[in-house]
């Protein structure tokens, strides 16, 4: 009989994966333009030479290297200009729209929770601890203003989910003063994952108060390390702040699951 513990074994392959296999020509062609946009230190409002587009350049045909084109655009990397002194020019992407690109790839099969929640207690700590003595007075202005549109009771369900929008809004702020753009992006981006899953957006609406009270503690606490230029303390508190956010989201995200649980059982045994 054939061994089927290997195929049992063998690792089922990732949808980044999965992405990365379906090149076609056109996206071959973009990889190309952007290798050359590259290799010749080319930058945002520099033309695209016109020989780097001809079709025998890129041994395409005109419809292939359009469509080459419309991929560079829609990833922000160029952008195109009719009339006198048109042509195809370097853009600049913008990091609230990389974010959007990469959350479309999770958007139909997100990562758990606790993924997302392995990866923010490293990186968080580490933004608090880099933050320390270093954010400017108006950023401490910025910061508690977002505090204060959580400081007191919701009075409704939709009122619970702003508020709880607004204590993502925070890590947001903090993330964007990150000396470290690749540390300060990648805490948005983790940040945007759980503002985007079903699951998140359900419990963020249940009322809490004792949950708004804790973050409320542990922000607060967090600004006065970060202002008495105290990283560690600053880190620490961070790390206990991700910790229990984690503990709760991973209860109230079980709930739901064992109440089907519960109802599949039931419609079984009749």
């Amino acid at each position: 009989m054939p061994d089927r513990r290997g195929s049992q074994l063998a690792p089922r392959p990732s949808q980044l994966s999965k992405v990365l296999k379906r090149r076609k020509r056109p996206d071959l062609i973009a990889d190309r333009i952007r290798e050359l946009i590259v290799a010749h230190g080319l930058a945002p409002g520099d033309r695209i030479p016109n020989d780097w587009l001809l079709p025998e350049t890129q041994e395409a045909s005109r419809g292939t290297l359009r469509e080459a084109l419309k991929i560079l655009e829609f990833q922000g990397l160029t952008t195109s200009k009719t009339g006198p002194g048109g042509g195809v020019f370097v853009s600049s992407v913008g990091a609230d729209q990389a974010i959007r690109l990469l959350d479309n790839l999770f958007l139909f099969q997100p990562p758990s929770i606790a993924d997302i929640y392995a990866i923010r207690k490293v990186l968080e700590p580490q933004l608090a601890s880099s933050l320390a003595g270093r954010l400017s007075p108006e950023a401490f202005v910025t910061l508690q203003e977002t505090i204060r549109l959580y400081e007191e009771e919701p009075k409704t369900a939709e009122e619970e989910y702003r508020q709880r929008l607004a204590e993502l809004d925070f890590h947001v702020e903090l993330a964007r003063h990150a000396e470290n753009a690749l540390l300060g992006f990648n805490c948005i981006f983790l940040i945007s994952l759980l503002r985007d899953m079903a699951v998140c957006r359900a419990i963020y609406k249940e009322p809490n108060p004792a949950l708004r009270e804790a973050g409320l503690h542990y922000q607060i606490s967090l600004l006065r390390a970060i202002k008495a230029g105290d990283g560690e303390r600053a880190a620490r508190i961070m790390h206990e702040h991700m910790k229990a956010a984690e503990i709760y989201m991973l209860e109230r995200a079980e709930i739901p699951r064992r109440g089907q649980s519960g109802i599949a059982h039931q419609a079984a045994g009749k």
